[in-house]
Parts: structure tokens; C-alpha cells; sequence
């Protein structure tokens, strides 16, 4: 039987060192040589561990990220093909948009109005709890029963953005998506920098990278005439005094975004929207919280202005919103840039959508009275410091000459149709007692 080959541990480092020697030369030689095969034996082996291990890596690599892809909460296969019929044109000289905020009031409503005459939409919105996000859910229900995708994600997200471009070349974008209300802004400051500012910024280097450019229509407020006393507010009126954070954020926007128009040719149409409501809309509303507490029994708030002044709204039905946003995307001009560079002058444009009749909430307040056969319980009071204004009037003559826009339905009327809306959504009969 012939001796058992030391193992390359056992011959470098032997387990009683004090008995090792050196003898005679030729055998160090042949020990030598011995530790050299077997080294470069070794080494040989390691290398071929050592690749194999990084193709295994490498393989699993591969593979969890294709499952990533594949499972994330917007990417993969699936996802896109969902974009891309949402996106279909199904009408002569029809165009593709990209609408955030669509599980929104105002976003759900202009989605709906596009993809029933044949335009390409798909929607963007991040569901947030600023309001209960059930009545968003049910929004998204609704556009999806009518063939809209929405994708769950934020305007911030600069790589879903430059996905979506990459799969859809979209025509438009409807930016709607926003950190709404004068009054949360005391309490969450942050939220409307995050969205009304840092997020417009990230979806206009967005569109302003895509090939080609999409035209752009979004929603700025009435909240930006802040303190101005001139009647009706007209587009050329001061801005430069906002009485919130709100204001400012979006008085802030309408800088940025012709910043953007000038640098790199991107088309651009902000829309000053007058306090809209409607059914679906939003329940930080006074219309939509009136209307929940009288019909729950419960007291009122009515504020009024300074020399006991009602304060006065330029309240907006939906639908003459939702006919102001399509009138803008369908007379927006082409953007001018590519590659990220302006190519020539776009069209930067600023309208006021407004009903253009004033009321004052206390009469508010009696139509949805009459409406909901329930008598309110008022609370008075003096309007507080938080932002409010006491009153908004709309000047509409630009948006009437250049989008052919034209309000039919006053306040009675729309209160009406809200009214019959939220009592079937919440489950009341008409007498105002729940089922």
C-alpha cells in the first residue's frame, strides 16, 4: 500500500511543527515540486469556484430582478400592455394624455370626459389619505369599468415618469395632481412643497426629456389672486400677495412652469380653477362637509368677513371645468423642444374657469336645505386667519375668446345633481335618513 498524499493544509503546516526538519536537498526538491502541482492545482480549482459562483450570482441575479419587474407595483409585461390599450386613440385627430391626479375630483371627471369621445388616457395618482381614499378607489373603479388604466404612483417618482414616456409617446399631459385646500396647509406645510412644487418640477423634466414633447395643461387656482381687491379677478391682475401656502405653491408653479416653456419650448396652459364642486367631489369641501352634517344633525360652521360681510364664492359646476381642461388640451399648439432643447417659441397661456356668478354661503347653505329637506343648524362666526379669502369672481372673457368656453349650470342646478349624487353613494333616501 503507498502512502497517503499529505493534503497541501497538512504539508504548510503540519500538525506538530517541532517535528518538522529539513533534510536531505533533492527531497525539498521533490516537496517542492509536490506543493507547486499541487497549488497550481488548487489555484486551477479556485478560479473555476470562483466563476462558477459569480454566474450564480449573476443568474439570480438576473432572475430577481426580473421578478422584480415583473411584481412591482407598476413595471413588467403586463403593466405596459394595460398602458398601452388604456393609451389607445379611437378617434380621428385624437390624442393621448397623461393624466395625474385622475383618481382625483376634477382628474376623474376630465379622464372619463376624454375616453368617452375616443382620446387615449391613462391616469397617474398616488391615493393619498389627505381625504379618504375610498371615495378615490371607487373613482378608479368607475374609470376602469370605462376601459382607463390609472398607474398607483407618485408625480416625485422620476423613473416611473420616464417609464411611462417610454411606452407611451403621449401627445398631452393633464397635470392634475396636487396637494389641495387653504386651511391643512397650517398643519402640513411640507405636503404642498412636496407636491405642488418638487412634483410639478419632476413632471416638467420629464416632458420636457420626452421625444416628443407633450403639450401641457394644468391646474393652477383662483387661491393665487391672494389679496387682490380688483372685481372679477382678471388674468392680468397682481399675484404677487397670496394669503396662503396653497396660494403661493401654486403662484410658484405658474413661475416654474413658464420657466420651462421659455428655457426648453414646452407648451404650457395653466387653468385658475373657481371653486369646483360636484358629484364625486371632494369632502374637505364646504358644499360636500354641509351637506354631511346636515344630514347627520350636526351644527354648521358659516363664517363670515370682516363688517359681518357673507364671504362669497364663484362656486364652478364639474362639467363646465371638465369642458374648460378639454377646451385648453384641444387649443394647447405643439411644444417646440427636443432632445431637451428648445427648437423655437410654444405657446405659454394662463385662463381663468369661473361660473362668473358669485354667491354667498349662507345661500349656499338654503339650496342644500331645500335640496336635502333638512333645516341646517348655523354656527356664525368671524372668518378666522387661515388663509381664506373673503370672496372670488371670475373674469372668463381670454378663456371665452380662446377656448370657446362657456358655463351653463348655476349653483341651484349643480347643488341639485350633487345632492342626488351623494345620497345614493352614502346610502341616504331622499327624506335625508340612511337605508
Amino acid at each position: 500500500m503507498g502512502n497517503k498524499m499529505p493534503s497541501l493544509e497538512e504539508e504548510l503546516f503540519p500538525s506538530t511543527p517541532g517535528k518538522f526538519k529539513i533534510e536531505r536537498t533533492h527531497y525539498m526538491n521533490r516537496q517542492f515540486y509536490r506543493c507547486f502541482a499541487s497549488s497550481s492545482t488548487m489555484f486551477l480549482w479556485t478560479l473555476f469556484l470562483i466563476a462558477l459562483t459569480a454566474s450564480y450570482i449573476s443568474f439570480h441575479s438576473f432572475v430577481d430582478s426580473g421578478s422584480r419587474y415583473l411584481t412591482a407595483s407598476w413595471g413588467g409585461i403586463q403593466w405596459e400592455k394595460q398602458i398601452r390599450v388604456s393609451a389607445e386613440i379611437h378617434r380621428d385627430g385624437g390624442m393621448s394624455v397623461l393624466v395625474t391626479g385622475a383618481a382625483g375630483f376634477v382628474g376623474s371627471h376630465v379622464s372619463l370626459a376624454l375616453k368617452r369621445r375616443g382620446d387615449g388616457v391613462v391616469g397617474l395618482d398616488n391615493f393619498n389619505d389627505y381625504y379618504d381614499p375610498s371615495l378615490k378607489k371607487a373613482r378608479k373603479a368607475l374609470l376602469t369599468t370605462n376601459g382607463v388604466f390609472i398607474v398607483e404612483g407618485d408625480v416625485n417618482d422620476a423613473k416611473l415618469l420616464a417609464n411611462l414616456f417610454d411606452v407611451v409617446s403621449f401627445s398631452h399631459v393633464m397635470h392634475l395632481a396636487a396637494q389641495a385646500g387653504v386651511r391643512y396647509a397650517m398643519e402640513n406645510p411640507h405636503s404642498y412643497v412636496h407636491s405642488n412644487i418638487a412634483g410639478l418640477v419632476t413632471l416638467m423634466e420629464a416632458c420636457k426629456s420626452a421625444n416628443p414633447q407633450p403639450s401641457i395643461v394644468w391646474a393652477s387656482s383662483s387661491s393665487v389672486y391672494g389679496l387682490n381687491e380688483n372685481v372679477p379677478f382678471s388674468e392680468s391682475d397682481r399675484t404677487d400677495q397670496p394669503a396662503s401656502l396653497y396660494a403661493a405653491t401654486k403662484k410658484a408653479g405658474e413661475e416654474i412652469t413658464h420657466t420651462y416653456n421659455h428655457i426648453y419650448g414646452l407648451s404650457i396652459t395653466g387653468l385658475r380653477f373657481f371653486t369646483v364642486y360636484g358629484p364625486w367631489g371632494r369632502p374637505d369641501m364646504a358644499y360636500f362637509s354641509f351637506t354631511r352634517n346636515i344630514l347627520q344633525g350636526k351644527p354648521i360652521t358659516v363664517y363670515r368677513g370682516k363688517n359681518r360681510v357673507d364671504l362669497a364664492r364663484d362656486f364652478t359646476y364639474i362639467d363646465d371645468i371638465v369642458k374648460g381642461c378639454i377646451g385648453s388640451l384641444d387649443t394647447s399648439g405643439n411644444s417646440t423642444g427636443s432632445g431637451g432643447k428648445k427648437r423655437g417659441p410654444a405657446p405659454f397661456r394662463i385662463f381663468n374657469l369661473g361660473n362668473t356668478s358669485p354667491v354667498t354661503v349662507p345661500t349656499l347653505v338654503s339650496i342644500l336645505e331645500r335640496h336635502l329637506k333638512v333645516k341646517a343648524k348655523r354656527n356664525i362666526l368671524d372668518m378666522p386667519g387661515n388663509g381664506d379669502v373673503p370672496f372670488t369672481h371670475a373674469n372668463i372673457s381670454s378663456a371665452r375668446r380662446e377656448l370657446g368656453y362657456k358655463p351653463t349650470t348655476d349653483l341651484q342646478t349643480g347643488l341639485k345633481k350633487f345632492v342626488k349624487w351623494y345620497l345614493s353613494y352614502y346610502g341616504y333616501n331622499h327624506g335625508g335618513a340612511i337605508n
